[in-house]
């Protein structure tokens, strides 16, 4: 195998595996208020440039990069959804999220219109 022996090739390639499998960095979590927007907003386009589409799963947030898959947790009722952040806001205080329409039906909380959630997503 020339310089390089099967003990230092099986140590590159667990060392890879182990970045792949664990992302590219730590959990980041935040708890606080989410809220859910459509109305006048669909069609208009995103902070990233996107279309809003009111059914996609999507949502916004003030400083989580765009293109981060976030999970979010209604804590009123357990139930979670998986977003992507494509937009800015919410610039209300105390709400960490903004989500689409389609995240709050998932997270059963189109009645309430804010709830406490619980959110987690691996900081880039």
């Amino acid at each position: 195998m020339g310089k390089l022996g099967n003990g230092m090739i099986l140590s590159v390639v667990v060392a890879l595996l182990a970045t792949v499998m664990t992302g590219c960095g730590p959990t980041i979590k935040q708890t606080g208020k989410a809220s859910y927007y459509a109305g006048k907003f669909i069609g208009r386009k995103t902070a990233n440039g996107e279309t809003f589409r009111k059914r996609k799963l999507t949502a916004a947030s003030k400083t989580i990069p765009f293109g981060t898959h976030v999970k979010v947790k209604n804590l009123k009722n357990g139930k979670t959804v998986k977003v992507r952040i494509n937009d800015r806001g919410p610039f209300v205080p105390g709400r960490i999220i903004d989500l689409s329409w389609k995240a709050a039906k998932k997270l059963d909380m189109l009645s309430d219109g804010v709830v406490p959630v619980q959110i987690k997503y691996k900081k880039h």
